[in-house]
């Protein structure tokens, strides 16, 4: 193993023998994210170029709690990949995703709204509500704009500001980088899946230089990787899991149309069970014994 001076920076890469490239810990997984944003240089040269607060404006960063509190029973729980307090007067709310998601919209805005909302208590003055931010890393294409990222704000129909404590952040990795901004470098490395990739970032910004030095770092640790591997088993067991009940409620659905076409006289047991892809004892035991558990019910 080699170990090289990261392009003008102080912290070390650790690389594997020259010409042979090794598959990296993800940047995108949910487990990477969290490890790299728990990095204070890593979290504000990432918010700064977002955001483009310049960095020598950014006092303090420190991790909340990821779990927003609930206020009623029934209420749903929002939970963050990563909510941080920056100088102590905002919030910003850090969320990787790789997979789309219904409603993501309103879902976004339900955690900006709690967010927002859930430091004033009853009696206190809404002067202590903090501006907060919203940061989407999207590994799938979610608006129509040709830029990879793009920012909302509330804003009247000509375009007046209404108030700036809500912001909206949205990047795509999956649209082309057509600048060379400081944030285009940050989408290819989240886009980064071998070691080949983040070699071929050639940036002097600390907070990339950090998060590449770190992905390396946890890619070549037996015990890290150990870890990651059985995460990402959990993730594909518990996804394999979710595509089984949804398959078989369909299934379950889609034979109960069949079974109530043939009850009404829509079709013969013969067509059913044709519709059915099942033989006639199948279709018929299977019919019956549906009739039987709506008899219990």
């Amino acid at each position: 193993m080699e170990i090289d001076i990261c392009r003008d920076t102080q912290f070390p890469l650790l690389c594997g023998r020259k010409g042979v490239w090794m598959d990296i810990i993800v940047p995108t997984s949910d487990f990477c994210a969290k490890e790299l944003f728990a990095h204070e240089t890593v979290l504000k040269y990432f918010i700064s170029d977002v955001t483009k607060i310049p960095v020598s404006e950014i006092r303090s960063v420190h991790l909340c709690n990821p779990y927003l509190r609930k206020y009623y029973r029934k209420q749903k729980q929002g939970i963050v990949d990563v909510l941080v307090e920056l100088n102590n007067d905002a919030k910003i709310n850090i969320e990787v995703q790789v997979e789309s998601c219904q409603y993501w919209e309103r879902r976004n805005l339900f955690y900006l709204s709690k967010m927002y909302a859930e430091d004033l208590h009853a009696g206190e003055d809404y002067a202590k509500l903090k501006k907060s931010i919203s940061i989407n890393v999207m590994d799938f294409n979610v608006t129509d704009a040709a830029e990879c990222h793009s920012v909302y704000h509330l804003r009247d129909a000509e375009g007046a500001c209404f108030t700036d404590l809500f912001e909206i952040h949205v990047i795509e990795l999956k649209k082309p980088l057509t600048g060379d901004r400081p944030l285009d470098d940050w989408v290819r490395f989240f886009n980064a899946r071998r070691e080949e990739d983040l070699d071929m970032i050639l940036t002097k910004n600390p907070g990339i230089n950090m998060a590449i030095a770190e992905v390396k770092r946890m890619s070549m640790s037996d015990r890290i990787r150990a870890r990651y591997e059985a995460h990402m088993k959990e993730v594909r067991d518990r996804n394999a899991r979710e595509a089984y009940v949804r398959n078989e409620g369909w299934e379950r659905g889609r034979l109960q149309e069949i079974f109530t076409s043939v009850q009404e006289g829509d079709y013969s047991i013969e067509r059913g069970a044709q519709k059915a892809g099942m033989s006639m004892d199948a279709f018929k035991k299977a019919m019956a014994e549906t009739e039987q558990s709506l008899l219990l019910k």
